[in-house]
């Protein structure tokens, strides 16, 4: 099943927003209803591939034959962009700058290869796609000519599953869930649940460094990656010969994170665990966003650490956005102060060690224990926020999320820097703004913040964004943040990345992209800034 082309995930999930807050918004924030709805799909009007008979009847030799490559409208329409804000108002009001020529479904490596020869040929651009829920630009090559996408969903398979060393290879294509699935009939699970989960693949997780809402337990998915496998313009390279190594740096760490820029993912392997016989949810309260923190960087740093833990602000507590799908169904006398979900899941006797042990840390740090009712509607609920935002949307309101991460010391200045470049560039701006934040994924040495900002709309929704977007930009670098945590470079944040990594970085990176693609076909723009 194909996600909705002109929001997020499957369309019989989507749901309105109840009256009750669209009379909020309204009154809050000036949100006015949409002036028109937005086109349907047969309504878009792309033009036809610019691709002539010569290039197409290479593309379907590589890939197996012409009914692998997919020309017609509305498949190129659902492979534009990705999922940001941005994104999807674009597609909405019929923007189809960023259409792929074609769409390619190769079924194995070679055929990656392939692929990656004819448009070596014929100087077609090549964008990896997986799920397709980029939401940095990822999707959105820089590139006067014409390219095509690369469909993995046909290479979607297990291939092997190694239970004495608890490893299991994986192909790209394979969407989260089903390697789930499949991993679960061996007795063992990956543990990566991002809250894009029901829609992305194994492939994008490792393009992208994902890091998953489970990550206190199971650790980022880079943590989890042994070996890989890259298709390039100049070959194949293959990574990873043991778990760790001294035989110079490690070169799964240049894959990890390219997002397709260097080459296309054709094989994943990743370290298992055992499926969990106990999970256990529950919600904790604190009077602030420091407290919470404060007890938070506790379990982190000095244990026990629980598998799932994170912290909302006052603000996204009392909207309840922690638990998406249940929005207004409490008052804001139940919603005071710092909400914290802790999540626990492992056998049953070390679930119930961590837990007691977890508790009586979280209460010395001043936290009051709320029951399992909030842990279990955040795990109910915890894949549903990206349909709120497309409800957000439907009703006239802006809706969009960045995240970044630091060390501990830093957090503080950092949460206060972003709200306070939000909140200023959108007031100005005529539409002030509700910002939210939690902290979603926790270390050692520090963590990352998520932030959610609901505002008007204004008269042209993606230019009164991109001042607020750039001055949170700024104020995440000025605040000793990094520009991503698990969401990725994108074109969105590429200008700030070369900043955060430095010249001579980008240059030694750019080297790389020289000798595996060097005439820059794929994903050129995305990560680094084109020659």
């Amino acid at each position: 099943m194909d996600m909705l082309w002109s929001g997020w995930g499957d369309p019989a999930k989507a749901a309105p927003l109840p009256e009750t807050v669209i009379g909020l918004l309204r009154d809050l924030l000036g949100v006015k209803p949409r002036s028109a709805p937005p086109l349907r799909l047969e309504e878009i009007a792309v033009p036809g591939t610019p691709l002539d008979s010569a290039v197409l009847e290479g593309l379907s030799a590589a890939v197996g034959g012409e009914a692998h490559v997919r020309t017609d409208a509305e498949t190129r329409v659902r492979h534009t962009r990705g999922k940001s804000t941005p994104d999807l108002l674009r597609i909405r009001l019929g923007d189809v700058t960023d259409t792929p020529a074609a769409v390619l479904l190769p079924a194995a490596h070679d055929e990656v290869l392939a692929v990656l020869r004819v448009c070596a040929r014929y100087g077609l651009g090549a964008v990896p796609f997986g799920g397709g829920t980029s939401v940095v630009g990822g999707l959105a090559p820089e590139r006067r000519g014409p390219f095509v996408a690369l469909d993995l969903r046909r290479m979607d398979r297990l291939v092997d599953v190694d239970p004495v060393s608890r490893t299991a290879t994986l192909q790209p294509g394979l969407r989260a869930p089903e390697a789930e699935r499949l991993l679960a009939e061996h007795g063992f699970t990956l543990g990566h649940f991002p809250q894009s989960y029901e829609w992305a693949t194994i492939g994008g997780f490792a393009a992208a460094r994902s890091s998953g809402q489970a990550s206190a337990g199971y650790g980022r998915f880079d943590e989890m990656v042994l070996g890989l496998t890259l298709a390039t313009p100049e070959g194949t390279l293959d990574v990873g010969r043991a778990p760790r190594s001294a035989a110079g740096p490690d070169l799964r760490q240049l894959i990890l994170g390219s997002e397709g820029a260097f080459g296309v993912i054709t094989s994943v392997t990743v370290r298992v665990r055992p499926q969990p016989r106990a999970r256990h949810y529950e919600g904790w309260r604190f009077a602030s966003f420091e407290e919470g923190g404060a007890a938070l960087r506790r379990l982190a740093q000095d244990g026990p650490r629980p598998t799932v833990l994170r912290l909302s602000d006052e603000t996204e507590t009392l909207i309840g956005l922690a638990q998406p799908d249940a929005i207004g169904a409490d008052g804001p006398q139940q919603n005071a102060g710092c909400l914290a979900i802790v999540g626990f899941e492992g056998t049953e006797e070390d679930t119930a060690h961590r837990k007691e042990s977890a508790a009586a840390v979280l209460r010395e740090c001043g936290g009051t224990y709320v029951g399992t009712e909030p842990g279990e509607r955040w795990a109910h609920g915890r894949y549903s926020a990206p349909y709120l935002r497309d409800a957000l949307l439907d009703a006239g309101a802006f809706a969009e999320t960045l995240e970044t991460a630091a060390f501990w010391s830093r957090i503080p200045e950092l949460y206060d820097a972003v709200r306070t470049a939000l909140t200023t560039a959108l007031t100005e701006a005529g539409t002030p703004p509700l910002v939210m934040c939690h902290i979603s994924h926790v270390y050692e040495n520090g963590a990352s913040l998520y932030f959610t900002v609901v505002s008007a709309q204004g008269d042209d929704p993606v230019a009164h964004w991109a001042p607020a977007k750039e001055a949170a930009n700024e104020a995440i670098l000025a605040a000793g943040g990094t520009i991503s945590h698990h969401h990725g470079v994108g074109t969105d944040h590429r200008d700030w990345y070369v900043r955060e990594v430095g010249t001579l970085g980008i240059e030694a990176l750019r080297s790389v992209k020289r000798r595996l693609d060097p005439d820059q076909l794929l994903n050129p723009g995305v990560l680094l800034p084109t020659d």
